[in-house]
C-alpha cells in the first residue's frame, strides 16, 4: 500500500493519485510518460503541469475533471474563459437545465426586442446582461452534463463502445 502524505492542502493531482492508492512511483509507471520526481513537483506547485501531462493523467487516472480543473484554474486563458465545472448528479444538472431553458424562454421576446436592431440602448444593457447570465448557466450546465458522461464512460458505467456507436447512427441519419 503507498504511503500517504499527512500534508493538509494537497492539489487536486495529489488527492487523485492517492484516492486511487498509487504511489508516485506507481503513478509513473500508469502515465508512461512522467517520471515520479516530476509527478512530485506537479503535486507540490513547484512546477505547473504541461497540458498533456494533465491529459495523460486525466486518461490514465479515469479522471476527466482533471482537464477543467486545469483550464479553469492553472491555464493563462483557461483562467479568464473557462468555468470550472462542480460535479453534480444527473438529476440535478437536469433540474438546472429545465430551469435555465424555461427562464431564458420567459425571457425571449425582451432579448428579440433588444437584438432586433442590431444595438443594445443604454436601457438594455441591464436586461441584456441578466438575459446573458441565463445563457451563461445553460452553457456551464451543458458542460456539466458533458463532462458527468465522459466520468461515466472513464469509469465504465456507460459502454463507450455502444456510446460510439449510437453517436454514430445518429450521425448517419
Amino acid at each position: 500500500m503507498a504511503r500517504m502524505s499527512t500534508k493538509e492542502n494537497k492539489s487536486i493531482y495529489q488527492k487523485t493519485r492517492e484516492d486511487l492508492g498509487y504511489s508516485r512511483e506507481k503513478a509513473a509507471d500508469i502515465l508512461e510518460t512522467i517520471p515520479p520526481e516530476r509527478i512530485e513537483r506537479i503535486e507540490s506547485g513547484k512546477f505547473t503541469a504541461h497540458p498533456d501531462e494533465i491529459v495523460t493523467m486525466a486518461q490514465k487516472y479515469k479522471k476527466p475533471y482533471l482537464c477543467n480543473y486545469y483550464c479553469a484554474n492553472e491555464c493563462e486563458i483557461g483562467r479568464q474563459y473557462v468555468p470550472e465545472i462542480q460535479m453534480k448528479d444527473l438529476s440535478q444538472i437536469i433540474l438546472e437545465m429545465i430551469a435555465s431553458l424555461n427562464s431564458v424562454q420567459k425571457k425571449q421576446e425582451r432579448l428579440i426586442e433588444i437584438t432586433a436592431d442590431g444595438v443594445v440602448e443604454k436601457n438594455e444593457v441591464g436586461d441584456f446582461i441578466e438575459i446573458q447570465d441565463e445563457l451563461e448557466k445553460i452553457s456551464i450546465t451543458i458542460e456539466t452534463l458533458q463532462l458527468w458522461l465522459e466520468n461515466k464512460i472513464a469509469s465504465g458505467q456507460i459502454d463507450m463502445d455502444a456510446y460510439k456507436e449510437a453517436m454514430a447512427a445518429r450521425k448517419d441519419k
